[in-house]
Protein backbone atom coordinates (compact mmCIF):
# COMPACT_ATOMS: atom_id res chain seq x y z
CA UNK A 1 0.00 0.00 0.00
CA UNK A 2 0.94 3.70 -0.28
CA UNK A 3 -0.12 6.46 1.43
CA UNK A 4 0.59 10.02 0.90
CA UNK A 5 1.09 11.89 4.42
CA UNK A 6 0.85 15.38 4.96
CA UNK A 7 4.71 17.17 5.70
CA UNK A 8 3.83 17.83 9.43
CA UNK A 9 2.31 13.96 9.83
CA UNK A 10 5.70 12.71 8.28
CA UNK A 11 7.63 14.72 10.15
CA UNK A 12 5.53 13.72 13.30
CA UNK A 13 6.12 10.14 12.11
CA UNK A 14 9.26 10.43 11.61
CA UNK A 15 10.42 11.93 15.06
CA UNK A 16 8.63 8.87 16.74
CA UNK A 17 10.40 5.96 15.36
CA UNK A 18 13.09 8.22 15.87
CA UNK A 19 12.34 8.21 19.78
CA UNK A 20 10.41 4.84 19.99
CA UNK A 21 13.59 3.60 18.10
CA UNK A 22 11.34 1.53 15.56
CA UNK A 23 10.88 1.79 11.99
CA UNK A 24 8.28 4.23 10.58
CA UNK A 25 5.83 1.01 9.14
CA UNK A 26 5.67 -0.26 12.81
CA UNK A 27 4.79 3.24 14.41
CA UNK A 28 2.05 3.33 11.97
CA UNK A 29 0.70 -0.35 12.83
CA UNK A 30 0.71 0.51 16.38
CA UNK A 31 -1.20 3.68 15.37
CA UNK A 32 -3.96 1.98 13.73
CA UNK A 33 -3.76 -0.55 15.96
CA UNK A 34 -4.39 2.06 18.54
CA UNK A 35 -6.70 3.99 16.72
CA UNK A 36 -9.29 0.62 15.80
CA UNK A 37 -9.26 -0.03 19.23
CA UNK A 38 -10.57 3.15 20.44
CA UNK A 39 -12.74 3.60 17.49
CA UNK A 40 -15.91 2.28 18.68
CA UNK A 41 -15.50 3.81 22.05
CA UNK A 42 -17.46 6.64 23.12
CA UNK A 43 -16.06 10.08 23.24
CA UNK A 44 -15.96 12.15 26.21
CA UNK A 45 -18.69 14.74 25.00
CA UNK A 46 -20.69 12.09 24.08
CA UNK A 47 -19.78 10.24 27.62
CA UNK A 48 -20.90 13.84 29.22
CA UNK A 49 -24.09 14.54 27.08
CA UNK A 50 -25.64 10.51 28.09
CA UNK A 51 -24.80 11.45 31.52
CA UNK A 52 -26.71 14.54 31.62
CA UNK A 53 -29.48 13.01 29.72
CA UNK A 54 -29.28 10.50 32.83
CA UNK A 55 -29.31 12.73 35.60
CA UNK A 56 -32.28 14.83 33.93
CA UNK A 57 -34.35 11.43 33.56
CA UNK A 58 -33.04 10.48 37.46
CA UNK A 59 -34.47 13.78 38.42
CA UNK A 60 -37.57 13.09 37.10
CA UNK A 61 -40.06 12.86 39.70
CA UNK A 62 -42.49 9.05 39.02
CA UNK A 63 -46.02 9.80 39.17
CA UNK A 64 -46.50 5.99 40.37
CA UNK A 65 -46.63 5.20 44.10
CA UNK A 66 -43.82 2.59 45.43
CA UNK A 67 -47.12 0.18 45.74
CA UNK A 68 -47.32 0.32 41.90
CA UNK A 69 -44.08 0.08 40.94
CA UNK A 70 -43.46 -3.18 43.50
CA UNK A 71 -46.72 -4.30 41.86
CA UNK A 72 -45.14 -4.03 38.60
CA UNK A 73 -41.99 -6.07 39.26
CA UNK A 74 -43.49 -8.55 41.20
CA UNK A 75 -45.13 -9.03 37.71
CA UNK A 76 -42.64 -9.05 35.72
CA UNK A 77 -40.96 -11.63 38.27
CA UNK A 78 -43.99 -13.76 38.11
CA UNK A 79 -44.07 -13.83 34.80
CA UNK A 80 -40.41 -14.49 34.12
CA UNK A 81 -40.51 -17.53 36.39
CA UNK A 82 -43.45 -18.51 34.34
CA UNK A 83 -41.31 -18.23 31.13
CA UNK A 84 -42.23 -15.19 30.26
CA UNK A 85 -44.96 -12.15 29.86
CA UNK A 86 -48.04 -13.44 28.02
CA UNK A 87 -48.58 -12.10 24.70
CA UNK A 88 -51.48 -9.91 23.45
CA UNK A 89 -54.57 -11.81 21.74
CA UNK A 90 -53.63 -11.81 17.74
CA UNK A 91 -50.05 -11.25 18.66
CA UNK A 92 -47.67 -13.36 16.38
CA UNK A 93 -44.28 -13.55 18.62
CA UNK A 94 -42.31 -12.86 16.06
Amino acid sequence: MTFSLDQDTADRLRDTAESLQKPKSQVVREAIHDYAERAGRLTEAEKRRMLIALDEMASTVSSRTEVEVDNELAGIRRARQAGGRATHPGATGQ
